[in-house]
């Protein structure tokens, strides 16, 4: 009997895979991962998320051998090689068809558009699946058309439409008899220029995810909307390394919430309405890949800021990866993101606006400094959450809105028990001096100057940002 392929990527899950749902209902499956590391690591993806995705791919492996599924492995150098690899293994397993679940930047669009083209030409069925989306990247536009650059009224759009079709978990497929074809040994990942985190930190797999999802309703996610912007709380479901891989699907996210908010998404407890809102914000900013494709060529969403005066500031930028500008919640922020692969919301604004604004340093260098460090690091979201930190992208900060960032550490973290624990340097010192240590207090710790004045710094990212000429 015909096999079909199932192709994955960054949907490493079994539970509600459209793609492979309906690969079983044409027959037996053959599941197929092409792992592209020279490609990801040329576009700047790190130690810590290749090792998280490589052992999902192990995770996977196992529970698709649980259902007869064998799992083959390719090692390609580039996306333009997809297309040949994978009729290559159609040829070998006697495969009539390829499903997968379709992505949003430009390379990966690019990518399936060449996968479908030779498909095709074979002779052979070929059918991608929007799995990641409520809806395809063109269905919710603007009354004039065109698509959404704003944020809320997408999301008015987006939960007016929203049906409980749209909804609907996919089964997982039955396990099949056995079709004479074995799975490939997954290949150990080399060693790479950085060491990942320590996998207990992030461990990879639907059941991982779905353990994070249950905690999160059942201990904090009703109190989201008020905890979420306090880092040392850890409020936040933490679900973003696993939503980025497909670990766990968004579809999964909403039914858990209506089940605990009374069929409601919009609408019922502050703090589940508010963790949607989030995950609405990641199906926006894959709309805006597709309707805006410059963003995924290192452009600004705001065409008029492409021509903003950012300085070259190299001794600025290092104290900023390293964490030691001076502004406490700014370097605990990054030594967090460093030491962990993740970095709370709250304090990627923060240090991403520090970086854009009071160092008026290139958006693009932060961003790919963040993709290559974080586990959950993901195009759509990441260059989104940069681009309106630095008033270049869609539903932007305003140019004038300049976080200070000791306002910022004294608002949210007003113990200082996020800065002590990341800044062991500044843990002896009262708790309300950690914002913005006196000097006389500090002693003979190595805690720096302020590299920058606030007001000073303010007023300069004014001027470069009234200089821009807006017709």
């Amino acid at each position: 009997m015909p096999t079909t392929l199932i192709w994955f990527r960054n949907d490493l899950r079994l539970h509600d895979n459209r793609a492979l749902a309906a690969a079983a209902r044409r027959g037996p499956v053959v599941a197929v991962y092409l792992r592209a590391l020279p490609h990801w690591q040329r576009h700047g993806h790190g130690a810590n998320q290749l090792d998280f995705r490589a052992r999902g791919v192990t995770a996977l492996k196992a529970s698709l051998e649980d259902l007869g599924i064998p799992l083959l492995h390719r090692d390609i150098d580039d996306f333009r090689e997809a297309p040949e690899a994978l009729l290559a293994i159609a040829r070998e397993t006697g495969a009539h068809g390829l499903h997968f679940n379709r992505e949003y930047p430009v390379d990966e669009r690019d990518r399936d558009a060449a996968v479908v083209t030779a498909f095709q030409a074979a002779g052979l069925a070929v059918e991608g699946h929007h799995d990641a989306v409520a809806f395809a990247p063109g269905e919710l536009l603007t009354g004039k058309g065109d698509f959404y650059g704003v944020f809320t009224p997408f999301a008015k759009a987006w939960h007016r439409r929203l049906t409980a079709e749209r909804l609907a978990l996919s089964d997982i497929p039955a396990p099949q008899a056995p079709i004479g074809i074995t799975s490939d040994p997954l290949p150990a990942l080399p060693t790479l220029a950085d060491t990942p985190i320590d996998a207990e930190q992030w461990p990879a797999g639907e059941d991982p995810a779905a353990d994070r999802l249950e905690r999160f309703l059942r201990f904090r996610a009703r109190h989201y909307a008020n905890q979420r912007d306090f880092p040392a709380i850890g409020g936040t479901s933490e679900l973003s390394p696993y939503l980025a891989l497909g670990m766990i699907s968004w579809r999964q996210c909403l039914q858990a919430v209506l089940a605990d908010n009374d069929g409601g998404l919009a609408e019922g407890d502050a703090g589940l309405t508010a963790w949607v809102n989030e995950l609405v914000w990641r199906e926006f900013y894959r709309h805006v890949a597709v309707g805006f494709p410059r963003v995924c060529r290192h452009r600004a969403f705001q065409r008029h800021t492409e021509s903003l005066a950012w300085r070259d500031d190299e001794a600025g930028f290092n104290a900023w990866c390293e964490g030691r500008t001076g502004y406490p919640i700014v370097d605990a922020a990054m030594r967090q993101l460093v030491a962990t692969g993740w970095m709370h919301n709250r304090l990627r604004m923060v240090t991403a606006m520090f970086l854009s604004k009071h160092l008026l340093v290139d958006w693009r260098r932060g961003e790919a400094f963040f993709l290559r460090h974080l586990v959950d690091g993901e195009f759509c979201a990441n260059n989104g959450g940069w681009q309106w930190a630095a008033s270049t992208g869609t539903d932007a900060a305003p140019y004038f809105r300049i976080f200070n960032p000791t306002t910022q550490s004294q608002r949210f973290d007003p113990d200082g028990t996020f800065l002590a624990a990341w800044l062991p340097e500044l843990a002896e010192l009262p708790a309300k001096a950690r914002h913005a240590p006196p000097r006389d207090l500090l002693g003979g710790t190595r805690y720096p100057h302020p590299i920058v004045d606030h007001k000073a710094a303010r007023l300069r990212a004014l001027e470069a940002f009234k200089a821009l000429k807006t017709d």
